[in-house]
């Protein structure tokens, strides 16, 4: 293979396979030497790709396990969805104003909910303050963290 150019460098302990004869070739122009195994694709695994007229599959290392597919748009799906809830406990540390005012200022709720967040804090043990994307009611959970409650999230 004549002229043939890498335009990435080509990670060691990867081989690749290629429909056809098995050829090894060695790259020497390149600053780290990497070695590519061109070999027959297998019967069984993942699907071919073509690349400037060549078929060639990955071939996991020998030894080392595949992960199974993961379903990316069900996972951001579920990340995404409004479906965590942000809880705070009841403390013996915080006066109840405290609560007040960081209900106000983190959550941006009014007065009168805050109150009643509070006081449900206070006579049940815990209250739901918002529902909302994971990686919001992450950061609800950090900011009310950070004023001294305790918070977790859950998914509903």
């Amino acid at each position: 293979m004549r002229g043939a150019k890498i335009l990435t460098p080509i990670r060691r302990g990867i081989e690749v396979a290629v429909a056809g004869p098995a050829t090894v070739l060695d790259f020497t122009s390149i600053a780290r030497k990497s070695t590519v195994t061109l070999q027959a694709a297998p019967a069984q695994g993942p699907a071919p790709a073509t690349f400037r007229g060549m078929t060639c599959t990955m071939a996991a290392k020998p030894g080392t396990e595949t992960s199974p597919d993961i379903d990316v748009e069900e996972k951001l799906k579920e990340a995404f969805s409004r479906g965590w809830s942000v809880i705070v406990w009841n403390d013996p540390v915080n006066l109840m104003d405290y609560v007040v005012y960081v209900f106000k200022t983190v959550l941006k709720m009014n007065e009168k909910e805050a109150s009643q967040h509070m006081w449900e804090v206070h006579q049940k043990g815990k209250s739901m303050v918002a529902r909302e994307t994971r990686e919001k009611s992450e950061l609800i959970v950090h900011r009310l963290r950070g004023f001294g409650l305790n918070a977790t999230m859950e998914q509903a």
